[in-house]
């Protein structure tokens, strides 16, 4: 077909195609960076966080539509589950980027996966089930490990900001901008939550609903003392500068209380993993070293009894030891 076509046609006609596929090349990556992009992911992410707390009001209604799912079907069988939106707003506290549905199917792939690997190792049916809900519980201790590292570090962050409010305040500027500036100079998670507060606001949600709102989606007793006090001042008055000041003082010294209460109970959380994980080794070490010692446990019924009661009840040795030595202050 080219054979017929001139120098100068052929290299027009090249020049053309060579454009034409450049351009097709230039518009997907902006199809896909409009939607996937940093910035579209940016938004996302924040409107997936407003959207934690319950605020029904409706100038908050119109970002507050979160997704559990990206398939229709699978939406409408968890909008019908009583905890999918507490589970949801349990997922946004940990700042991670999943949805109800893929969490679920996390757990049920991963638990699936277990059971059939250890049920076609020619293992007992009930170790395969043990297996299965093990793995299954996985994506929850990570979600939970990860809940948890964030609301510390929030708390952690929390005196800081506060006093960056306070100066704010006695530099003349008014508390929504001390919180706008809290979203602006301070770092991750704090900024994001308080980054929505100021977003709320300026989309016309009142100041008490935005604070409300956050105290529901960051569920730290030390965050609601601060909006109790902000809300009372706003009603009855009084100095905000010295009530926020206090405040943070107040985090401070039970930050160091509890340090040294760490320091002192350091001895007994040792004891607690030494008595929770001993047993363990000394049935490995053992089976390592005489295994026909251990073998009983493993083919006999009555070892195989045993075994079930003795792991039940090292489980609810491992979680009182965990209730003892954890000390909250």
């Amino acid at each position: 077909m080219f054979d017929n076509l001139g120098g100068d046609t052929l290299v027009t006609v090249t020049v053309l195609v060579f454009v034409t596929a450049l351009l097709m090349i230039e518009g997907f990556y902006l199809l896909w960076r409009s939607y996937k992009g940093p910035g579209a992911r940016k938004i996302e992410k924040r409107l997936q966080a407003m959207s934690a707390a319950v605020d029904r009001t409706p100038q908050a209604h119109l970002a507050k539509e979160r997704m559990l799912s990206d398939m229709p079907w699978m939406q409408r069988q968890l909008l019908a589950l009583p905890r999918a939106h507490r589970l949801d707003r349990f997922i946004l506290q940990a700042g991670l980027d999943w949805t109800v549905s893929s969490f679920l199917l996390a757990c049920g792939a991963l638990g699936a996966f277990a059971f059939f690997a250890v049920w076609l190792a020619h293992q007992p049916v009930w170790l395969a089930l043990l297996a299965g809900a093990a793995a299954a519980v996985l994506p929850i201790l990570y979600l939970q490990h990860q809940r948890s590292r964030r609301l510390d570090r929030l708390e952690k962050q929390l005196p800081d900001a506060l006093d960056l409010v306070t100066r704010a305040l006695r530099a003349g500027h008014s508390f929504a901008s001390g919180v706008q500036m809290i979203g602006e100079e301070m770092p991750d998670p704090i900024a994001s939550e308080f980054r929505l507060v100021a977003d709320e606001v300026n989309f016309g949600v009142s100041l008490q609903q935005a604070l409300t709102n956050l105290s529901e989606r960051v569920p730290l007793t030390d965050l609601r003392y601060f909006v109790v006090s902000v809300l009372i001042q706003r009603d009855s008055g009084g100095n905000l500068t010295e009530v926020l000041g206090n405040l943070s003082q107040l985090i401070r010294a039970r930050f160091k209380l509890l340090a040294r209460v760490r320091v002192l109970s350091s001895e007994g959380r040792l004891s607690a993993w030494i008595l929770g994980i001993m047993p363990f080794a000394l049935a490995a070490l053992m089976n390592i070293f005489n295994p026909e010692f251990m073998s009983p446990l493993w083919t006999d019924p009555i070892g195989q009894t045993v075994l079930r009661y003795m792991l039940v009840l090292m489980l609810v040795g491992i979680v009182l030891l965990r209730k003892i030595v954890k000390i909250h202050v």
